[in-house]
């Protein structure tokens, strides 16, 4: 396959206050790189759009698992390539062969051949392995130890972890699934295309309306949206509940936070009485979910039983936008851009 002298990549211009626009970055163009001994050369497909770039672009990335990005940078992320060229004593992962890697927002990538994962034969859709609902996974099985017959509440519902969360809570045996999300015609798609049994948007009584969800509380809480939805959530547990914290959208998405924070109210009082837990999920805490997950995650696409909702935006040109359409939440699922 022949390769270009140059390719695109999006860099950080400028570290945004505030919310980060399309003014924030430039489309550069770099000389593609050569894949030293033991590395890869890759064309990138696709990369994903994903919230916690708010945070890595806003210089509060302490303790993050990614080091902050600094102007003059090119953004990186979970991406989907075509090995087109290897190094000079060759790999075991041959031309041709379609993986995933972190070295997204770009249009080559040289990287490690230890560092990629191969995408399996026939797959029935590669663009599902950049979803970063392995944490709703490890959330539900891991710290929340999901039991059939419970009760679960997924905030933020439509985004690229909770539009598969709740489904993955039903595979797992919950009884009812209720889900948030700010958009009525999101909440319909919700309920209709993946199984919600019911969704509140919230409004001026969030409390009354989860609890009309579920009058009997929740068991399990995949949350991830942090602030007023975390502080009327903990208000609905039930006697040994458990809560997840896997993502923090109202902090990352508020334009007067510096995105490195996400506060919430939390009734301290009522974890004590009713015997809750709270806890962060971070994968790299959890060896093996990443393995189980994709091997799940491919034996229920392929039967059909739990769907993929994505939207594509073709054209590396308009990839800052769509980080920015991310933010006002203008799509359903996950986000991709098509390189």
């Amino acid at each position: 396959m022949p390769v270009s002298p140059a390719g695109r990549e999006i860099r950080l211009a400028v570290n945004p206050t505030g919310l980060p626009a399309p003014e924030h970055f430039t489309v550069a163009e770099a000389p593609v790189p050569h894949p030293a001994s033991g590395q890869l050369l890759l064309r990138n497909r696709h990369f994903l759009v994903f919230p916690g770039l708010r945070t890595l672009i806003s210089a509060e990335a302490k303790d993050f698992p990614f080091p902050p990005l600094k102007p003059g940078e090119p953004l990186f992320g979970p991406a989907l390539g075509e090995v087109v060229a290897t190094g000079p004593d060759g790999t075991d992962v041959p031309a041709g062969t379609l993986v995933t890697h972190m070295q997204g927002w770009r249009e080559y990538a040289v990287v490690d051949a230890d560092a990629v994962r191969a995408v399996p034969a026939g797959h029935p859709d590669p663009v599902a392995l950049l979803s970063t609902a392995s944490a709703a996974y490890g959330a539900l099985t891991r710290l929340a130890a999901l039991r059939p017959g419970e009760t679960v509440l997924v905030t933020g519902a439509a985004g690229g972890v909770g539009s598969l969360a709740g489904q993955i809570a039903r595979l797992l045996g919950a009884a009812r699934v209720v889900g948030t999300t700010r958009s009525p015609g999101k909440a319909a798609r919700l309920r209709e295309e993946l199984g919600y049994d019911a969704v509140v948007v919230p409004g001026d009584d969030l409390v009354g309306a989860l609890a009309g969800a579920a009058p009997d509380g929740y068991d399990v809480i995949v949350d991830n949206v942090g602030g007023a939805q975390l502080t009327a959530a903990v208000e609905l547990t039930r006697p040994g509940a458990r809560i997840a914290v896997v993502g923090a959208l109202s902090g990352q998405f508020d334009p007067a936070l510096p995105g490195g924070t996400s506060p919430a109210v939390i009734d301290t009082f009522a974890l004590v009485k009713r015997s809750v837990s709270l806890l962060g999920y971070q994968t790299v805490d959890h060896p093996g979910v990443e393995e189980e997950w994709r091997e799940r995650f491919d034996g229920w696409l392929r039967s059909g039983e739990i769907v993929f909702p994505y939207t594509v935006v073709r054209g590396m040109e308009h990839a800052p936008s769509a980080l920015q359409e991310l933010q006002q939440g203008r799509h359903f699922g996950t986000l991709v851009v098509e390189v």
